[in-house]
């Protein structure tokens, strides 16, 4: 049967973990000049109705180092744009290539298109989730903190669609997560209490950043306006102002505390020059991790036939 990669709830916990090991050994290997071709006569679709530098490069990447050919999709090169239905492009694209990596605005799109395809779709974003992204945080910080044991975490800033992914990552893991929102800028309630009822960690909202990031073990934020939502951007930096994630903040939170920003940065907004060219700063690391942690996820979707 098919597996889908549409948010982080389609993994169980054991999963998650598994994915991180195979992934850190990907990384290891390719190091190495050892990594198998896994992927060999396999095409792989991405469609990017929205913009991207690290998602698609890293996918690219990924495929082409595991043997894999990839054919790239703008909104404009696809009759989605001319209002061809999204089943009908599942179906037709589920002849031609093997998965397929999509990027979008509305997460029911990724919805629908999973729903239609006979192939694994991967939500590469959308505007209520961001998976990859976060299970490539994951296991950044597994790599530099040794585990995910008694972790906490503590989002600074939007509750936007890499918190929601957070906030379903804690619903898996045993960990706590922490979000310091603006009023008015938190997550989605129903997201938040479909985790809180059926999670196993332990997610808290907190007013106060200085609060939040008392016993954390990573700092995370992101933009304060997301993409689409531009026209906002200047009246969120007077809103978000208290929670810029800068030398104040850093050194309100415990020694060891690392510092992850998913990237785009906008420099001197939510976070400083300073904090982000720092010493607990890991955002380039993480970077690089997405294309390892994504070279994991392909592999097992693909080249080992869906386990159930």
């Amino acid at each position: 049967m098919k597996r889908d990669l549409l948010t982080i709830r389609d993994l169980s916990a054991e999963e998650i973990i598994e994915l991180i090991s195979k992934a850190r050994t990907m990384k290891e290997d390719w190091s190495m000049g050892r990594l198998e071709p896994s992927l060999t006569g396999k095409t792989v679709g991405l469609i990017f109705v929205k913009p991207s530098t690290r998602t698609r490069v890293s996918f690219e990447a990924a495929i082409h180092r595991l043997g894999g050919r990839c054919i790239f999709m703008s909104a404009r090169d696809t009759q989605i744009s001319r209002q061809e239905p999204l089943s009908d492009t599942a179906r037709v694209l589920s002849r031609y290539v093997d998965a397929i990596v999509i990027r979008t605005f509305a997460h029911e799109d990724v919805e629908e298109l999973a729903r239609y395809a006979s192939i694994p779709v991967i939500n590469g974003l959308t505007d209520r989730y961001h998976p990859c992204q976060v299970l490539g945080d994951l296991m950044t910080i597994q790599e530099k903190r040794g585990s995910l044991d008694d972790l906490h975490v503590t989002w600074i800033g939007d509750g936007n669609n890499v918190a929601h992914s957070w906030i379903n990552a804690a619903a898996r893991l045993d960990f706590t997560l922490s979000l310091s929102c603006p009023p008015g800028y938190g997550p989605d309630s129903d997201i938040l209490y479909q985790a809180l009822s059926e999670g196993r960690g332990r997610i808290r909202l907190v007013k106060d950043p200085l609060e939040a990031v008392a016993e954390a073990d990573v700092l995370y934020t992101d933009v304060w306006a997301s993409m689409g939502r531009e026209d906002e951007a200047e009246a969120r930096r007077e809103v978000f102002r208290a929670y810029q994630v800068n030398r104040d903040l850093l050194a309100a939170a415990p020694p060891h505390a690392m510092v992850l920003h998913c990237l785009p940065a906008h420099r001197g907004e939510e976070i400083t020059d300073e904090v982000m060219e720092g010493p607990q700063s890991v955002v380039f690391d993480q970077a690089e991790n997405r294309m390892h942690l994504q070279m994991a996820l392909v592999d097992r979707l693909l080249s080992r036939g869906n386990p159930d």
